[in-house]
């Protein structure tokens, strides 16, 4: 039984409050009447026991007999049709929008000056006292995350926006519905009308489990909490937004009222139109109507207590389990406020004294293990967000179970972090261990359940193709280096998950236009985009058949040298190391990983199923070298070029002793833009401001060049 005097503020003669029974009675056996009225008692038990968990953080019945609950209400809306929008079942989110459209603000939402000095916070508390005289100030931690302005009216949950410019924010309204700490009816006695403002977060706990479930599935993890709230929060399909583990804190009434038109849009005023002379006593009013504020929050008669806060919460910051960076102190007395006003940017009867940026000294939270398109298994250090040389860093590859084990590297340990040639960071030492002993590696790969085996330090899983992960990199592997467009990192990982390719690479000759058009995201356009690419791509020339096919060690260039030597795919089938090792660039590793890869009856298999004249078909011979005409130029194609395949064009660059990758980087001279590009290329190549081609002017370069170009 619940303590009684936790259920002080409980509904009334509502069965599902205290020691609720949930062995509820078959849904056909009620009636309409019947459903109605136990579909009101759970949606009011259910809204108190939300009450309970996120705001009061102290629930009084458990998680299953809350879940029960939960279910029977979703039960009995379905089957009697009694879905509301306030309902607590309505979290799941709704249907995808096309795109965040613009809410003008009830009040500015403008944002606050700020100082890591404590010199500037002493000085805006003297110019307080000058303007309006001594003062108490409200000490709130400064949450990093994004900040909201929710409205609500006669109590329901009406509309929320990010603060955008201040004016007009983003229209998230269906997104943060999804956020259970957001109620979808407020408790009490609120204003009609209510605007509110909070701030949006990804607690820390939970980042670090959804950061670890993105790298096990091979997804980039998100830099930080707060990026990962704020692209959370602008999903397009609210259904994502709810499967994220969002939480939001509440500290300002903007507006309140009888109705809208009735509210003071003055900036400094909401609180007073609620009848409160104080922000404190705004702070204690929002949970009373069932909004969360945070329990860390103080009252501080001056200027010196304030700081004293700020102190104390910098000493227990990485203890809290959201992110903040510095304090917030507000002027307490809400008509001092108005005297105060703002600025065009800031409020004046606010300031934030900021945290200095942490050292590149941090934690471990987790480690997780990737796994790789070749089987490797790789243990990724998932990390407190820390400034590395001015880049954000949240995780770090530790390489090997022997490098693990030299370094002493456990979860919970503090860390000296590094950026290796200020890019790739990595763990350089241990700075004090909290662990019991160091990382050791799964014996079972973490995504097949499949043996794990060691080639010296190296692991593998031995699931193969098999293996869901191995398989979705290899098909995306696969599209990068022969030139796909359109298979992308998350496509792949669609396609997989879908059933459309099951086996190995050579299913994506199999995709259909009807299978493409359904999924998730994509339309009867893009299926025929994509096929459109995948026919374009066949009889590749014989070296980006093999480095496609995903030959451990064998990259575009190892591979154009053993095509070159061999001249044919059934030539080198057939070679054994001796004949391997002659080729210029193969050493005794790389040939024994090719011979080791041509060996296996799966990779065999998928090599024959691809010769298909349906799929790839046979690769061609390559081609002599033309020559050093294009030494050092690097030129990406898009589109289609009249008379050419982008193979050709690609293989011309490349026999004139150029480069003709399939991505634009920093290091890209040229893009050819052809007929019907794709965005993507075009996309990178304003970010890195690399100029773009039309195929004439491409062909007036070869000539340049005395490139004899037979179009």
């Amino acid at each position: 039984m619940a303590d009684a005097d936790a259920l002080e503020d409980a509904p009334e003669d509502n069965p599902y409050v205290r020691d609720p029974d949930t062995d509820f009675a078959p849904v056909e056996d009620l009636t309409e009447d019947d459903a109605e009225e136990q579909v009101k008692l759970l949606r009011e038990a259910v809204r108190y026991h939300d009450y309970r968990y996120y705001v009061q953080n102290d629930p009084v019945i458990s998680d299953y007999a809350y879940d029960r609950l939960f279910e029977r209400l979703q039960q009995l809306e379905d089957a009697f049709d009694l879905q509301t929008e306030d309902s607590p079942t309505q979290r799941v989110g709704g249907e995808p929008v096309e795109g965040l459209g613009t809410v003008e603000h009830v009040a500015p939402m403008l944002s606050i000056d700020s100082s890591g000095e404590e010199a500037d916070v002493r000085e805006f508390a003297a110019r307080v006292e000058r303007e309006v005289g001594e003062t108490d100030f409200v000490c709130e931690p400064k949450f990093d995350g994004l900040s909201v302005e929710v409205v609500y009216e006669e109590g329901r949950y009406v509309r929320a926006a990010t603060r955008g410019d201040g004016e007009t924010g983003e229209d998230v309204t269906e997104n943060v519905r999804t956020i259970e700490s957001v109620p979808q009816r407020l408790r009490g006695d609120p204003p009609d009308f209510l605007a509110v403002r909070g701030e949006v977060y990804i607690p820390r706990e939970a980042f670090q489990e959804y950061n670890a479930e993105r790298v096990e599935r091979g997804e980039e993890p998100f830099a930080n909490p707060r990026n990962a709230a704020a692209g959370t929060l602008r999903q397009l399909d609210p259904s994502v937004t709810a499967e994220r583990p969002l939480d939001c804190f509440f500290y300002d009434v903007l507006a309140a009222g009888k109705s809208e038109a009735d509210v003071d849009a003055d900036a400094s005023r909401g609180g007073l139109d609620a009848g409160f002379d104080t922000h404190w006593a705004e702070h204690e009013a929002l949970p009373d109507w069932g909004l969360k504020v945070n329990e860390r929050t103080e009252l501080a008669d001056d200027v010196e207590e304030a700081i004293a806060f700020r102190d104390d919460l910098a000493a227990v910051r990485e203890d809290l389990n959201y992110e903040i960076d510095g304090v917030v102190l507000k002027v307490d007395d809400r008509r001092a406020c108005v005297d105060l006003g703002v600025t065009a940017r800031h409020y004046r009867w606010a300031y934030a004294y900021k945290f200095p940026p942490r050292a590149e000294v941090t934690t471990i939270r987790d480690v997780v293990v990737q796994v790789g398109r070749t089987g490797r298994l790789t243990p990724v250090a998932l990390l407190e967000p820390v400034e590395v040389g001015g880049v954000t860093v949240s995780r770090a590859s530790l390489h090997n179970q022997e490098e693990i084990a030299e370094k002493g590297v456990g979860i919970g340990d503090d860390v000296r972090v590094e950026r290796a040639g200020d890019v790739i960071p990595y763990v350089d030492e241990v700075v004090e261990s909290h662990s019991e002993g160091h990382f050791q590696m799964p014996e079972e790969c973490p995504r097949c359940g499949s043996d794990v085996e060691y080639d010296g330090p190296i692991a593998y899983c031995t699931g193969g193709l098999a293996c869901p992960a191995q398989l979705v990199r290899a098909v995306g592997y696969f599209a990068d280096v022969l030139d796909v467009e359109g298979i992308g990192e998350a496509a792949a990982q669609q396609f997989v998950e879908e059933g459309l390719v099951e086996d190995d690479v050579a299913d994506l000759y199999e995709l259909a236009e009807a299978d493409l058009a359904e999924l998730e995201g994509w339309g009867e356009r893009s299926a025929r985009n994509l096929l459109a690419e995948l026919d374009a791509a066949r009889h590749p020339p014989l070296g980006e058949f093999l480095a496609a096919i995903g030959i451990p060690e064998v990259g575009p260039t190892v591979a154009r040298d053993l095509a070159d030597h061999f001249g044919t795919l059934d030539a080198l089938l057939s070679a054994d190391e001796r004949d391997l090792r002659e080729v210029e660039g193969v050493g005794e590793v790389v040939a024994g990983h090719v011979r080791e890869f041509l060996d296996n009856e799966r990779n065999r298999r998928v090599i024959e199923r691809l010769r298909d004249e349906d799929r790839l078909g046979e690769p061609e011979f390559p081609e002599e070298t033309g020559g050093d005409e294009l030494e050092g130029l690097t030129v990406v194609f898009t589109g289609s070029v009249e008379g050419w395949t982008r193979d050709d064009l690609q293989d011309l660059v490349v026999r004139h002793g150029g480069d003709a990758p399939s991505s634009v980087s920093g290091n890209t001279d040229y893009l050819v833009v052809g007929e019907n590009p794709g965005t993507s290329k075009r996309e990178d190549a304003d970010e890195h401001d690399v100029p773009e081609l039309s195929p004439g002017e491409f062909f007036e370069l070869l000539d340049e060049r005395g490139v004899d170009a037979d179009r």
